[in-house]
């Protein structure tokens, strides 16, 4: 009896000696035969979730505290598709986000083509609310800063983490991508991706840098809601008029301060401004078609940039280039070597895609062929 209750002694004291369970971001590794005196841990890779706490301050300047990676995460709200296409460029992405509003436009869905968990994902609706959100059970959920009254803080309120982010304007860009670049602790990959940014953006600007005349630009947002036609320029701070100015190019429409939103302008308007170029966008309509239609408008054939066959469809694929989506690059490229064609004698758009895609989304030139190229709207001459 006394033999039984030593050998219990023993195994309760060996027990209290054995070290912490391994935390679960590191796989556990079974005990050699002859362990050796020191054993060197392989560091996270980017895939890995790292188990030491973080914070992020977000788009509004608030602190966000994880004690790990969030694995569980919702993004939603509005203009969710140029977020998501953001936040693809994470590859952890596919595998953490277990639910997403609605990430097409029109008829246009980037994300169903790339994710491969795609059908496993919980479609919300979207409108959404804190209660349907909640069901998920997340662990974080990413919003637009835009919608942080109406939807964010009821969130809050859950005791749900929200992140705000923006991605909105370059500027934006550079900020919103470094928090998403803490959410997947993978802050190698968001600098990969604001490089590529800061080295495309930063080459058109060297080729532009002793340019002294700049065209005059007319960038439309053309509409056709329950038949009537409307034309609408943008506000100052959108990324449609710092395109314009990133490309060398003079919005304008600049004097005529824009209100908040897309603004409505008049075909007399539009004459008296008497721009060099004219570059129509349309995202329910096929801006190519918009333009040929123009082109035989008996009052649109009196204006210069007409006349001059300086009208154009602002160009995109799956989603127009001229949005705060991730496209912008291609969509300020594109307008950069069609205002000033001498500063970009080599330029080749095809090889620009190809490279966005590879770049950003690790998509090569065959998906490229098959799945982009067929979307093309304004891009090819």
């Amino acid at each position: 009896m006394k033999k039984i209750i030593l050998s219990i002694m023993l195994i309760l004291f060996l027990s209290g000696c054995a070290p912490a369970s391994t935390p679960s971001s590191v796989p556990s590794l079974p005990a050699p035969t002859n362990p050796p005196a020191a054993v060197e841990v392989a560091q996270p890779t980017a895939t890995q979730s790292v188990t030491e706490g973080f914070t992020i301050i977000d788009a509004l300047g608030r602190e966000v505290n994880f004690t790990k990676a969030p694995s569980r995460i919702v993004v939603t709200g509005r203009a969710l598709f140029m977020v998501l296409d953001a936040v693809y460029s994470f590859p952890q992405a596919s595998e953490r986000i277990v639910a997403i509003g609605n990430a097409a436009q029109g008829s246009s869905n980037f994300i169903s083509l790339i994710d491969p968990n795609y059908d496993a994902k919980i479609l919300l609706q979207s409108d959404a609310g804190a209660e349907q959100i909640a069901a998920v059970q997340p662990d974080l959920v990413i919003l637009k800063s835009s919608v942080a009254e109406s939807l964010g803080k009821p969130i809050e309120e859950l005791n749900i983490p929200v992140v705000y982010i923006d991605f909105e304007t370059p500027d934006q860009y550079e900020r919103d991508m470094t928090i998403l670049g803490k959410i997947f602790q993978s802050e190698e990959r968001a600098s990969e991706v604001l490089d590529y940014y800061a080295k495309t953006v930063g080459g058109i600007q060297t080729s532009l840098q002793d340019v002294t005349e700049k065209p005059s630009v007319l960038m439309l947002y053309y509409t056709d809601k329950d038949g009537a036609i409307a034309f609408n320029v943008p506000p100052l701070s959108w990324m449609q008029t710092q395109i314009v100015q990133i490309a060398g190019g003079s919005p304008v429409w600049a004097d005529a301060n824009p209100a908040k939103g897309w603004t409505k302008v008049t075909l007399e308007q539009i004459a008296a401004w008497d721009a060099d170029k004219i570059y129509i966008i349309a995202y329910t309509a096929n801006p190519v078609e918009v333009v040929e239609q123009l082109k035989n408008d008996p009052q649109w054939k009196s204006l210069r940039a007409v006349k001059e066959n300086n009208l154009f469809a602002f160009p995109g694929d799956l989603y127009s280039w001229d949005q705060p989506d991730t496209r912008w690059v291609l969509g300020v490229s594109w307008l950069a070597a069609n205002l000033h064609p001498e500063k970009f004698p080599d330029f080749d758009i095809m090889e620009l895609i190809t490279d966005f895609y590879q770049t950003l989304y690790n998509l090569d030139a065959k998906f490229v062929e098959e799945k982009i190229q067929p979307t093309f709207r304004g891009v090819l001459p």
